[in-house]
């Protein structure tokens, strides 16, 4: 390999080195090329990782159609997914605990959770998943288990304010940045092809109320992102409901109630749609197929009169009531 390859380059073939999928492994190879110096000195090592990366996309569209069970691989459910990352003893598995009905267990020594474990938090008249994870080490990452954060839809960074924060933030975030899994003005949300990078992010420190004095503040400047900090006691866990609802906002979702015709609406289960979505997106949610067929609708809610008609591209807001006839 060259002398003179960037620290980029460097750390995105680190990343590729650690890579347990084929996935994670395509995404470095085309970090690692897309940070290469541009001279004649690295005509061939990038030839020779275009020749990788070609490969390696052939492998993995023939395992796309076999049989294999990723155990880290979380099915979506609720109005969103969130996933937990710390280091071994921040809480995670007792946030889990506290917030959800799951079998979890909560031990006080490293690797007490090897797989993640998926919980339903209540918010209101909604439910979020939330997935505790495996602790990460700077010398130790739990194999497949990026592929977890790389498909969930926030990630919760926790932080133990009684211990060492700036060893734990800075595992944290090398883990996360060397796997462009951070969403900032350098890493897109999406690729070029479409496929899903990075995540929006916060932070969840626990402990607040054995930490040293000005832990939380310090925890503050030390990250260089501008994140959302939510504090949790150790004892009693004061503070669980302001992070159910720091979730519910951060996922950035709204709540529609359908109104069949004629009928009163239904109160119980809302649906669940990204902020800034229309009637339309609404209807096809609802049936891909009867949308088209989407006549008119009506609205009880946020900046129209009670029951007025509105058009299919209007913007729906949180806790709306829609009536959608059909033709």
């Amino acid at each position: 390999m060259p002398t003179n390859v960037t620290p980029e380059y460097r750390k995105a073939e680190e990343w590729f080195k650690s890579a347990t999928t084929n996935e994670e492994k395509i995404l470095a190879l085309e970090k690692m090329l897309a940070v290469m110096p541009k001279h004649k000195g690295t005509d061939h090592l990038k030839a020779d990782l275009r020749k990788k990366l070609s490969k390696l996309k052939d492998t993995s569209t023939q395992k796309k159609s076999s049989s294999h069970t990723d155990v880290f691989h979380v099915p979506h459910s609720g109005a969103g997914q969130v996933a937990l990352i710390g280091t071994p003893n921040t809480g995670k598995s007792s946030i889990l605990a506290a917030l959800t009905n799951a079998k979890v267990h909560v031990g006080s020594f490293p690797f007490a959770t090897t797989y993640p474990v998926p919980g339903m938090v209540q918010f209101e008249d909604v439910q979020i998943q939330l997935v505790d994870m495996p602790p990460i080490m700077a010398e130790f990452i739990a194999p497949g288990q990026v592929g977890t954060y790389r498909n969930c839809d926030l990630i919760a960074i926790v932080i133990d304010l009684s211990a060492d924060i700036e060893e734990q933030l800075n595992i944290c975030m090398d883990f996360l940045e060397s796997r462009n899994l951070l969403l900032a003005s350098d890493t897109p949300a999406f690729d070029g092809q479409g496929n899903v990078i990075a995540k929006k992010a916060f932070v969840i420190c626990t402990k607040s109320d054995i930490a040293g004095e000005g832990a939380f503040e310090k925890l503050k400047k030390l990250c260089k992102y501008q994140f959302e900090f939510i504090q949790i006691a150790a004892e009693e866990f004061e503070g669980l409901e302001e992070l159910s609802q720091k979730m519910f906002e951060l996922l950035e979702i709204i709540r529609i109630y359908a109104k069949p015709p004629g009928k009163p609406a239904d109160m119980t289960e809302p649906f669940t749609l990204p902020i800034g979505s229309t009637v339309m997106d609404l209807a096809t949610h609802i049936h891909r197929h009867m949308a088209e067929n989407l006549k008119s609708a009506r609205k009880w809610g946020t900046g129209v009169h009670d029951g007025q008609q509105v058009q299919r591209t209007h913007v729906l807001h949180d806790k709306d009531i829609i009536e959608l006839h059909f033709s």
